[in-house]
């Protein structure tokens, strides 16, 4: 049979994956909707495995389908949907154009480091933190390096060619608006890439077969594959060319074996196969070319062993993760706690579910979702936080709760999220510049949606603000106006646990008219 259509049916998924995948974390001219992320992250393994630990339902099914896809035809979602495995192609692609090296070899398994980067990030989640998770998910590394490296760069770049079009009179390309670069997300952004770029520059696809936990757990779901990439012995003439064609470093040509625990399914080997050597064996079917088929019944224990897992896996609580306070800060202000996003519903929920992918910073409109670095504490680093010094939360935005892949923040209507409470305005009178140069000013009431915020409080001649919290809903628009610096005069608290807020009052101003006057104009 032939097989040569396989490979570039892979590339082309791949790319489908990787261009899509691209669009959404960039979100060039907001294109990003609810729907388009909510499919193209369907499929993302982490993503989909976190959003089922939290809420079970259809939509969370995705990493299920990939699992069953890799007990069928192996790890066809490290070759065709991963989109950091893809980006891992095109450098390994690159290098052999332009290097002298030409060719691939039989990689060490490196078991010990692989199994054991696995069993930890495992012991983590079930421990209720998912600091390791968000490290090392491809995805989750994959959106931090466009959110933070590469969508700045596209944005500068558009920004300049508008530039030079309004000098001639063209207006067609709108300048981006980019508010805030995140030194420390881009310096870690960075390092991924690097090491990244490093491995498959170097050895392939090493990084997917000794760094990423979900290439070592899916290379155990392959062992017990139904559908195997073998060497037939009987017309392979040890060439060698599928060897030097092999990405992941897994064919052994001495021995004719193939470790599939390690095989990506990129089927490069079938194009570089010229005897008809290279071939796709069922090992339910049969036990020929001299691989050791797996037993049926040891298959069938290992996926209703993996099954109940999986079911007891989801009724689990995930332990709270302590939270801790933010460490003293160049105002003289302490935050206990951060303010986590609309729709996550408190901290601990937010961080336990959280893989850090950063498709919620990517398609906020105000920006006022950036990377936090300590500010939910170590195990939450990289974690979206509302940076109200940056922008501030549209009072009746839901996006990030819409393309969120991980349920991390839930899924909010907006006239429930004008009364979901983030966080509490605190004033800070010894900064207010009424009460401090005894001027005018009311830029936080003026901007305030709920009016929970207002100039009421008489001060001399002027009025100063007044607090009324209990309509407060802790969307920062207060904060973000305030004029003062480097201290702000009204900040916002965090709620641990987001509260309701109730319903501010709508005052309707009823006035009599005259009929008997003349109408004014």
């Amino acid at each position: 049979m032939n097989f040569l259509y396989l490979k570039r049916a892979r590339v082309l998924i791949s790319i489908l994956f990787f261009i899509s995948t691209l669009i959404i974390f960039l979100n060039i001219n907001e294109w990003l909707t609810s729907k388009s992320a909510s499919v193209i992250t369907y499929l993302q393994f982490v993503p989909s495995l976190v959003k089922f630990l939290s809420v079970v339902g259809f939509s969370t099914f995705g990493f299920v389908f990939i699992i069953a896809v890799t007990f069928v035809w192996g790890r066809v979602y490290c070759s065709s949907i991963c989109p950091l495995g893809t980006l891992q192609d095109i450098v390994s692609y690159l290098s052999r154009k332009i290097s002298r090296k030409k060719n691939h070899f039989l990689l060490k398994p490196y078991s010990i480091i692989r199994y054991s980067i696995l069993c930890l990030t495992i012991i983590f989640l079930i421990s209720g933190s998912l600091f390791l998770l968000n490290l090392l998910d491809p995805f989750s590394n994959f959106g931090r390096i466009i959110s933070n490296l590469v969508r700045p760069i596209v944005f500068y770049i558009r920004n300049f060619i508008s530039g030079i079009l309004e000098s001639v009179n063209l207006f067609f390309l709108t300048p981006a608006d980019l508010k805030n670069i995140d030194l420390i997300s881009v310096a870690i952004g960075l390092t991924v890439l690097i090491v990244v770029v490093a491995f498959s520059y170097k050895k392939g696809r090493l990084f997917c077969n000794t760094i990423c936990p979900v290439g070592t757990l899916l290379g155990i779901f392959s062992r017990f594959s139904i559908y195997k990439i073998a060497i037939d012995e009987s017309t392979c003439k040890s060439c060698n060319l599928c060897e030097r064609e092999c990405k992941a470093g897994c064919i052994d040509k001495k021995n004719k074996v193939i470790d599939f625990s390690r095989c990506i399914s990129c089927y490069n080997c079938f194009n570089a196969c010229h005897s008809d050597g290279i071939v796709y064996v069922n090992t339910v079917k049969t036990n020929t070319l001299g691989q050791q088929t797996d037993n049926d019944d040891r298959r069938r224990v290992f996926i209703k062993s993996l099954l109940v897992y999986f079911a007891s896996l989801s009724g689990l609580s995930i332990a709270q993760i302590k939270i801790i306070p933010k460490k003293e800060s160049t105002v003289p202000v302490y935050k206990k706690f951060p303010v986590s996003p609309p729709g996550s519903q408190s901290i601990s929920q937010f961080t336990s579910s959280c893989t850090a992918c950063h498709l919620c910073i990517s398609a906020c409109p105000t920006q006022v979702l950036q990377p936090s670095f300590l500010e939910f504490g170590f195990l939450g680093m990289m974690q979206p936080r509302m940076d109200y010094y940056t922008s501030f939360c549209n009072y009746d935005c839901v996006i990030c709760s819409e393309v969120c892949p991980t349920g991390a923040i839930k899924n909010i209507l907006p006239e429930a999220k004008k009364l979901s409470q983030l966080g509490k305005a605190v004033f800070v009178k010894d900064n207010c510049i009424v009460y401090t140069e005894e001027t005018t000013c009311g830029a936080c009431s003026e901007h305030c949606p709920t009016k929970a915020v207002d100039m009421l409080e008489p001060h001399k001649n002027l009025k100063a603000p007044k607090l009324n919290n209990d309509i407060c809903i802790g969307c920062g628009a207060c904060e973000y106006a305030c004029p003062t610096k480097p201290y702000k005069a009204i900040y916002v608290e965090g709620n641990p646990v987001h509260l309701v807020a109730k319903k501010p009052k709508i005052e309707k101003l009823e006035q009599k008219i005259d009929l008997k006057e003349d109408f004014p104009f």
